[in-house]
């Protein structure tokens, strides 16, 4: 009998690349790249998107 895993939304702003390094170009004395970690800030870093039934309709 197959297993139905759970669908959890990816995000549409990272497509579930929530985290990515980028390099500044300098190097650190043991002569590995200095890099920057930046997250999605749509997702915090999750990948996935928060279910419509958690978001509070405010206004209108």
């Amino acid at each position: 009998m197959p297993q139905h895993a759970q669908n959890t939304r990816v995000c549409r702003d990272c497509d579930g690349f929530a985290t990515a390094a980028i390099t500044t170009g300098t190097r650190h004395t043991d002569g590995t790249r200095a890099t920057l970690r930046v997250t999605c800030p749509t997702c915090q870093g999750t990948g996935h998107t928060v279910p419509a039934a958690n978001l509070h309709h405010i206004g209108r």
